[in-house]
Parts: C-alpha cells; structure tokens; sequence
C-alpha cells in the first residue's frame, strides 16, 4: 500500500475540521492501494481546533504541528512538508471550499504518471465580484510578469509527488511563492477542473487587502522575474522623453514670445517625475527587502511541538 500525506494549514477552524476529516476520509477509501496520513499544522489556533483533532486522533491517522506564534499560511504549509512520510503529498485549505471528493481524481491522474495534479477553478462561489475582479487582475499581472508559466485561477490545492517535493524543499528561499514554486521544479503536471464552493463555516483569514494576499501577490510577482526592475528603466526613459518635449516647447515659447506656462505646467512636471521615481524606489525596494530577508538566515519557522499519531 502506498501513503499520501494530507498537509493541512489552519488557524481557528473548529467549525469545519471535524467534516473535513470525515470528507478526506470517505474520498481516499474510495481508491485502491492507497493509505493516508492527516497532517494539520496548527498556526497558533486560540479556539477548539486543537482538542477536536485530538479527539480525532484516537480514531484516525492525524499528525499535529503546533507552531510556537502565528507564522501565516506559507511557512505552515513548508512545516507540514517537511515533516510527511507519503509517497506523494495533497495540500488544501482547511474552509472546505476545495471539495475533498475531488481527491480520487487527483489520485487518478498521479496514478497515470503526472507528477503535480493541479486544481484549476472553472467557478467561485460565495465571493463578491470586487474580490474576484482584483483577484483575476492580480494573477494577469503576475502571470505576465513571471518567466514561468503561472495559470490563472490555480491555487494552493494540488498533489505533488515525492520526487517533485524533494526539489521543492531542496530550494533554500526563505518566503517563497509555493504556487509558483510548484511549476517552477517542472516534471510533468497536468490540471483538474473543478467549482470552488463557498465557506461553509467560520470566518475567511484572507479578506481582498489584507496582509497575506497583498503579501502573495507581492511575493508571486517578484519571485520569478525580474520584470518590474526593467519597468523603473522604462519609467525614467518615458521621463526623460517627455523632459526634452517640455524642453523644446519651452525654448520654442521663449523664441515665438508664447506665454510660458505657469504653475499647472510645473505641478505637472513635478508630479510626473516625482510618480516615476516613487515607484522605481519601490520596486527596487521590495527586491532589496526580499534581499535581506534571505540574508538574515532565520528559520522559516518555529514548532512548538507535534503530536502524532500511534502508528
């Protein structure tokens, strides 16, 4: 029998762990050959979640790893797999808007030879159109920016294989974009269609313009491309260009006797120049932060400690 390893990210999920296990557990008993493993990574919960997945545990193959403080969705997601044992690896949300019947046909096609099973959303439900207005727009520009080929609507539910997982954690990045980083190691990867449900319970910890999306699409943008430095030489060279129109107009005022414009023309000016070199420094500083991060040598987490299961 082969295992797969369910990695799980959290934070204050009560209400939905408990189907969601029942859930896991009915769609992976449907498939041949395959045994699981459950592994939450419990990013600083202060509800219930803890005690109903040890209550859980006494019946059914679950692994939890409780983070010393809140770390956020990336370094949960690294922690859990770094700490599995499967032959190949699924991880999902916790809010059960990723269907879990949708595993036997993610088995099905790793079973054919793909090495990552990606999910590609055909529907959102339950999400309000500003949000899924800026979340297309987000993953067009990040799309459109990478050296890789990132598909639209594709997130963090997907199967990899060991061998996949094995170069993706051989990667040393400390923050980095594990959706990209997924079809970034290569191997053969196909796609699964499917609806996203709306949540079923609690509370969403992603709202449009918090920190953990803006973070993403930050991340998902500067990690494999170095596009958006190119566009500070494209602002100044627009700069200066239209520097040498105002030039020229200007000289040609002075030598017709044309009135030289006044102070709309130089807060025009001002503001244009000041725009360009804004968002050079900006872009050069989200590389130069995404720098020293790296070189601090932290560790991407902190586990306070695991509880596993009896095997």
């Amino acid at each position: 029998m082969k295992l797969i390893s369910f990695v799980f990210s959290f934070r204050n999920e009560e209400k939905n762990l408990k189907n969601l296990v029942e859930r896991v557990d009915k769609a992976v008993k449907k498939t041949e050959n395959w045994n699981y493993e459950l592994i939450f990574v419990n990013d600083d919960s202060t509800d219930n979640s803890e005690k109903i997945l040890l209550d859980l545990q006494k019946e059914l193959p679950i692994k939890i790893i409780n983070m010393s403080r809140r770390f956020g969705t990336n370094p949960c997601v690294l922690a859990g797999f770094e700490n599995c044992s499967g032959d190949c690896i699924i991880y999902m949300d916790s809010d059960l808007q990723d269907p879990p019947e949708l595993i036997t046909e993610l088995i099905k096609q790793h079973e054919k030879g793909f090495d990552i099973v990606h999910t590609k959303r055909t529907k959102r439900l339950g999400e309000p159109r500003s949000k899924l207005f800026f979340t297309n727009l987000a993953y067009a520009i990040i799309d459109k920016l990478s050296d890789i080929n990132l598909e639209k609507d594709v997130g963090d539910f997907k199967l990899i294989s060991k061998r996949a997982l094995n170069k993706i954690l051989e990667q040393k990045e400390y923050n980095p974009y594990i959706r990209g980083l997924s079809v970034w190691v290569g191997f053969k990867q196909t796609y699964v269609d499917y609806v996203r449900e709306a949540r079923e319970a609690g509370e969403s910890k992603f709202s449009l313009f918090a920190e953990g999306p803006v973070s993403q699409f930050i991340r998902g943008v500067t990690s494999y491309s170095l596009k958006p430095l190119y566009l500070g030489v494209l602002l100044g060279f627009f700069a200066f260009i239209f520097s040498i129109i105002l030039i020229l107009y200007a000289l040609y005022a002075k030598a017709t006797g044309i009135a030289v414009p006044g102070t709309t023309g130089i807060l025009i000016v001002i503001s244009f120049f000041s725009g360009a070199l804004l968002s050079t420094i900006g872009i050069m500083g989200i590389y130069l932060a995404r720098i020293f991060e790296q070189t601090k040598g932290r560790t991407r987490y902190v586990i306070k400690d695991i509880k596993d299961y009896k095997k």
